[in-house]
């Protein structure tokens, strides 16, 4: 799943048919005068980064000037909210907020649904998880049939289980499942949804999250790498997506534990198979070591496709290199060994002493250890082979 951040998310609301605050976005302090001064009124600055509880962390702050706004955006524009860095900050009204909601549509792939559902609390601006165990009767549920969509009875008759009666937010939850099926997103929420002292509704903050398998269909949103994250991708990220967007075969997923190694210790991590893939990685870290990267090559990749994962894995400083296939794999292993052969006498043959480990099993492992004990021999690293024995 790709995320989008909450301005985008708006804009998103707006075409079809959701209100939202009037503002706009700024990447410096003197733009994010200009829009305050265009709206001409108080407004909220709020730091555009892919996490929630940013009020608390410090990234939306109230302004009643432009002098204030420039002085706010100064102070968060380059910060870090929650570890993450700042680039933009979303300026709009502040709302005159009378009462909140929540509204989301969320995919149940269970057996017994295989629906999206329509959820709708008239508590906002909390988890939504929080308020239906703490006050179940304020939470309303729908499953949605998916051909004949949402309509205005349909969202009538979901207000009226928490005896609820308003038309515009009835308007509200159709508009957000029409964006939900128009974009093709996973998850879509509005939180807080306010109604206003005035009697207007606003979509005052959203969460939207599109399909990573859709995002050819939706370029406008300028994502590079439709990877469920919580930042920006980082250049060798967007390098190692490459891998998987050009070739089907398999699996072969990148990422960096930390977007810049500082430092000695780190080790590159590379697992086989999901869930066996994170149970090594926690082993790994619960262990004191440091990694700097997440990957898996599963789903019997051929060798070309490995080679290219490990090649993206040593690219970084780090101080060893752990293959963890710690699980009994069904694909045919020597692809493995082929490409990890290849990209290590390419990689470490001028690094005398550099520790491999790899815990590799499963199809063809007596041939796998083989071709890697044959290939690497000549290598001068510090080398260790593992089998089924030490899963």
């Amino acid at each position: 799943m790709a995320r989008i951040y909450e301005y985008q998310g708006k804009q998103l609301l707006k075409t079809v048919g959701v209100p939202i605050p009037q503002g706009e976005v700024a990447s410096t302090p003197q733009e994010a005068i200009k829009i305050a001064e265009n709206i001409g009124k108080p407004v909220a600055v709020k730091a555009q980064v892919w996490t929630t509880g940013r009020f608390k962390a410090g990234g939306i702050k109230f302004a009643e000037t432009p002098q204030e706004v420039e002085r706010i955006a100064k102070k968060i524009l380059g910060s870090k909210i929650k570890g993450l860095s700042v680039e933009k900050v979303l300026v709009e009204e502040k709302l005159d907020v009378d009462k909140e909601f929540y509204i989301g549509v969320i995919v149940d792939s269970s057996y017994k649904v295989k629906a999206p559902v329509l959820v709708f609390s008239t508590e906002g601006g909390v988890e939504i998880e929080e308020v239906a165990s703490r006050n179940p009767e304020r939470v309303a549920r729908m499953v949605v049939r998916y051909r004949r969509g949402v309509e205005i009875s349909d969202a009538n008759s979901l207000l009226s289980k928490v005896d609820l009666d308003s038309n515009e937010i009835s308007k509200a939850v159709c508009g957000l499942y029409e964006a939900f099926k128009r974009y093709d997103l996973r998850v879509a929420e509005i939180n807080p949804l306010v109604s206003t002292r005035d009697g207007r509704v606003y979509a005052a903050d959203c969460r939207i999250t599109l399909d990573d398998n859709s995002i050819f269909r939706h370029p406008e949103f300028g994502i590079t790498v439709p990877r469920d994250m919580e930042r920006e991708p980082t250049e060798l990220e967007k390098l190692a997506w490459m891998i998987e967007e050009g070739d089907f075969r398999g699996t072969g997923y990148f990422t960096q534990m930390v977007p810049e190694i500082e430092g000695e210790g780190y080790v590159g991590f590379h697992g086989i198979g999901g869930g066996g893939a994170m149970l090594g990685a926690s082993a790994l870290i619960n262990r004191g070591l440091k990694i700097a990267d997440y990957a898996d090559t599963s789903g019997d990749p051929p060798a070309s496709k490995v080679y290219r994962v490990v090649k993206a894995i040593l690219s970084q400083p780090i101080d060893g290199y752990i293959l963890m296939g710690a699980c009994l794999a069904n694909q045919e292993q020597w692809h493995h060994a082929h490409g990890i052969v290849k990209i290590l006498k390419e990689e470490l043959k001028n690094r005398p002493g550099f520790p491999v480990l790899l815990l590799i099993a499963g199809n063809k492992e007596s041939e796998t250890h083989e071709i890697l004990k044959r290939g690497l021999k000549d290598l001068p690293i510090r080398l260790e082979i593992y089998g089924r024995n030490y899963i």
